[in-house]
Protein backbone atom coordinates (compact mmCIF):
# COMPACT_ATOMS: atom_id res chain seq x y z
CA UNK A 1 0.00 0.00 0.00
CA UNK A 2 3.02 2.36 0.61
CA UNK A 3 3.99 1.92 -2.83
CA UNK A 4 0.65 3.26 -3.81
CA UNK A 5 1.74 6.97 -2.66
CA UNK A 6 5.20 6.32 -3.38
CA UNK A 7 5.12 9.00 -6.20
CA UNK A 8 3.51 11.78 -4.22
CA UNK A 9 6.23 11.22 -1.09
CA UNK A 10 8.74 11.67 -4.33
CA UNK A 11 6.59 14.53 -5.51
CA UNK A 12 8.83 15.88 -8.09
CA UNK A 13 12.15 13.35 -8.16
CA UNK A 14 12.33 12.67 -11.69
CA UNK A 15 16.22 10.79 -11.20
CA UNK A 16 16.08 6.91 -10.35
CA UNK A 17 14.05 4.13 -10.85
CA UNK A 18 10.15 3.04 -10.04
CA UNK A 19 9.54 -0.63 -9.90
CA UNK A 20 6.38 -2.12 -11.57
CA UNK A 21 4.42 -2.20 -8.60
CA UNK A 22 5.11 1.53 -7.68
CA UNK A 23 3.86 2.64 -11.16
CA UNK A 24 0.76 0.26 -11.63
CA UNK A 25 -0.33 1.17 -8.14
CA UNK A 26 0.22 5.05 -8.37
CA UNK A 27 -2.38 4.31 -11.76
CA UNK A 28 -4.47 2.23 -9.99
CA UNK A 29 -5.37 5.13 -7.57
CA UNK A 30 -6.15 7.70 -9.87
CA UNK A 31 -8.54 6.01 -11.06
CA UNK A 32 -10.16 5.17 -8.37
CA UNK A 33 -10.37 8.68 -7.55
CA UNK A 34 -11.69 9.10 -10.88
CA UNK A 35 -14.49 6.82 -10.37
CA UNK A 36 -15.35 8.16 -7.10
CA UNK A 37 -15.31 11.36 -8.50
CA UNK A 38 -17.72 10.30 -11.11
CA UNK A 39 -19.57 8.56 -9.05
CA UNK A 40 -20.17 11.71 -6.76
CA UNK A 41 -21.62 13.85 -9.70
CA UNK A 42 -23.91 11.34 -11.06
CA UNK A 43 -25.15 10.80 -7.62
CA UNK A 44 -25.73 14.40 -7.10
CA UNK A 45 -26.94 14.98 -10.78
CA UNK A 46 -24.21 17.62 -11.54
CA UNK A 47 -23.49 16.21 -14.95
CA UNK A 48 -23.05 19.02 -17.68
CA UNK A 49 -21.84 22.52 -17.15
CA UNK A 50 -24.86 24.05 -18.33
CA UNK A 51 -27.42 22.32 -15.33
CA UNK A 52 -24.86 21.87 -12.22
CA UNK A 53 -25.31 22.47 -9.34
CA UNK A 54 -23.27 23.71 -6.58
CA UNK A 55 -22.03 20.90 -5.01
CA UNK A 56 -21.09 19.43 -8.62
CA UNK A 57 -19.30 22.86 -8.88
CA UNK A 58 -17.14 22.51 -6.09
CA UNK A 59 -16.42 18.79 -6.83
CA UNK A 60 -15.41 19.51 -10.54
CA UNK A 61 -13.14 22.30 -9.08
CA UNK A 62 -11.99 20.18 -6.14
CA UNK A 63 -11.41 17.43 -8.89
CA UNK A 64 -9.43 19.90 -11.18
CA UNK A 65 -7.12 20.79 -8.26
CA UNK A 66 -6.42 17.12 -8.31
CA UNK A 67 -5.50 15.93 -11.77
CA UNK A 68 -3.71 19.68 -11.46
CA UNK A 69 -1.45 18.47 -8.25
CA UNK A 70 -0.88 15.16 -9.77
CA UNK A 71 0.66 16.10 -13.32
CA UNK A 72 4.12 16.18 -11.53
CA UNK A 73 3.98 12.80 -9.38
CA UNK A 74 2.51 11.45 -12.54
CA UNK A 75 5.73 12.19 -14.77
CA UNK A 76 8.40 11.90 -12.32
CA UNK A 77 6.55 7.94 -12.08
CA UNK A 78 6.68 7.43 -15.58
CA UNK A 79 10.43 9.11 -15.75
CA UNK A 80 11.45 7.09 -13.37
CA UNK A 81 10.13 3.79 -14.78
CA UNK A 82 11.53 4.05 -17.85
CA UNK A 83 14.29 4.53 -16.09
CA UNK A 84 14.25 0.87 -14.70
CA UNK A 85 14.11 -0.65 -17.95
CA UNK A 86 17.01 0.98 -19.19
CA UNK A 87 15.30 3.74 -20.99
CA UNK A 88 15.26 7.63 -21.62
CA UNK A 89 12.76 9.60 -20.47
CA UNK A 90 12.81 10.81 -23.79
CA UNK A 91 10.56 7.63 -25.09
CA UNK A 92 7.48 9.40 -23.60
CA UNK A 93 7.88 11.75 -26.39
CA UNK A 94 6.09 8.17 -28.52
CA UNK A 95 2.98 8.73 -26.82
CA UNK A 96 2.17 11.66 -29.50
CA UNK A 97 1.94 9.23 -32.06
CA UNK A 98 -1.22 8.23 -32.06
CA UNK A 99 -2.69 4.37 -31.12
CA UNK A 100 1.26 3.36 -31.18
CA UNK A 101 2.55 5.42 -29.12
CA UNK A 102 0.38 4.42 -26.79
CA UNK A 103 0.89 0.59 -27.23
CA UNK A 104 4.98 1.15 -27.34
CA UNK A 105 4.44 2.87 -23.35
CA UNK A 106 2.19 0.35 -22.11
CA UNK A 107 5.05 -2.53 -23.39
CA UNK A 108 7.61 -0.45 -21.75
CA UNK A 109 5.70 -0.45 -18.21
CA UNK A 110 4.45 -4.24 -18.33
CA UNK A 111 8.28 -5.25 -18.95
CA UNK A 112 10.45 -5.98 -15.86
CA UNK A 113 13.25 -3.71 -14.87
CA UNK A 114 16.52 -4.36 -15.51
CA UNK A 115 18.43 -6.78 -13.04
CA UNK A 116 21.04 -4.95 -10.69
CA UNK A 117 21.98 -1.57 -11.09
CA UNK A 118 22.00 0.50 -14.46
CA UNK A 119 23.29 3.90 -15.51
CA UNK A 120 20.18 5.36 -13.56
CA UNK A 121 20.71 4.13 -10.45
CA UNK A 122 20.48 0.90 -7.97
CA UNK A 123 17.39 -1.55 -8.48
CA UNK A 124 14.64 -0.84 -6.53
CA UNK A 125 14.48 -3.91 -5.83
CA UNK A 126 17.03 -4.98 -3.85
CA UNK A 127 16.52 -2.14 -1.69
CA UNK A 128 19.68 -0.53 -2.02
CA UNK A 129 20.55 2.99 -1.85
CA UNK A 130 23.37 5.35 -2.56
CA UNK A 131 24.55 5.96 0.52
CA UNK A 132 27.02 8.35 -0.63
CA UNK A 133 24.82 10.23 -2.14
CA UNK A 134 22.71 10.54 0.99
CA UNK A 135 25.96 11.35 2.98
CA UNK A 136 27.28 13.84 0.80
Amino acid sequence: MSLMFQPLKKYADFTGRARRSEYWLFTLFIILVEIAYFILVSAIGGGTSGNMNPIGFVLSGLYGLFVLGIIIPSLAVSFRRLHDTDRSAWWLLIAFLPFIGGLVLLVFNVLPGTNGPNKYGPDPKTGQTDTAAVFS
